[in-house]
């Protein structure tokens, strides 16, 4: 059974998660206090605060100067957050036809449901999705993750190859919708025609009808898989 935990918490558990997971070479597979405070746009003082009540609870591990990491406790909690997320992120895409720049905030106050038998009969519903509208693999209630075979970074691929996309690495509201204005989405086909090593930006075939040039920015946060 979940702890009683306030949103709050809760937030913190699943940016430490997303955190680690990210950032797969920090050290002692730690993250620090400033880290955690970027990524939640807060004070290091209310982050601090907040790591020591999560400490307390069991659900981190603290060492003074060094940050934290999720107990095994904490990492089954952070889990069931992600998991009712990018349910209800789907949910929401496939049933009731929101586009997928408009759930992330919705999901967000979703997500905070304490009601385990609702998570499941809504994976049940969505006939246990694997991924999210975004690509993100949803957790099974195991905290079981799949995994996409065979992804990488769209900047690390060959000029002419065929690939198709498989996630975006951001759920940020203007790239996604940016993405949708230019047709790419899961599942589009793209092929690289040119890479501009002067900004890193590149010129792409979208579903081989349209050409577009991308940013850095844009190329870095889209993830596909080689097709023949």
């Amino acid at each position: 059974m979940s702890l009683s935990l306030s949103q709050s918490e809760e937030n913190y558990l699943k940016s430490i998660f997303n955190l680690l997971d990210e950032n797969s070479a920090l050290k002692d597979n730690r993250v620090s206090t400033n880290l955690i405070a970027k990524d939640l746009q807060t004070k290091a003082s209310s982050v601090t605060e907040m790591i020591k009540k999560l400490s307390d609870k069991g659900l981190l591990l603290l060492e003074k100067y060094k940050g934290c990491s999720l107990t095994s406790i904490g990492k089954k909690e952070a889990i069931e957050i992600i998991r009712k997320h990018r349910l209800w992120e789907t949910f929401l895409v496939e049933k009731l036809a929101f586009n997928w720049n408009e759930v992330h905030d919705i999901a967000e106050q979703l997500e905070h449901i304490k009601s385990p038998i609702l998570t499941n009969k809504l994976s049940a519903f969505l006939n246990h999705p694997n991924f999210d509208p975004h690509g993100d693999p949803i957790p099974d209630e195991n905290g079981i993750f799949p995994k996409h075979d065979s992804i990488q970074k769209l900047k690390d691929t060959l000029i002419n190859q065929n690939s198709i996309v498989v996630k975006i690495g951001s759920d940020n509201a203007d790239l996604l919708s940016h993405l949708s204005k230019n047709n790419i989405g899961i599942h589009s086909q793209i092929k690289c025609l040119e890479k501009n090593e002067f900004d890193d930006s590149m010129k792409v075939e979208i579903d081989s009808q349209h050409s577009i040039t991308l940013s850095k920015k844009v190329v870095k946060n889209i993830y596909i898989k080689i097709i023949k």
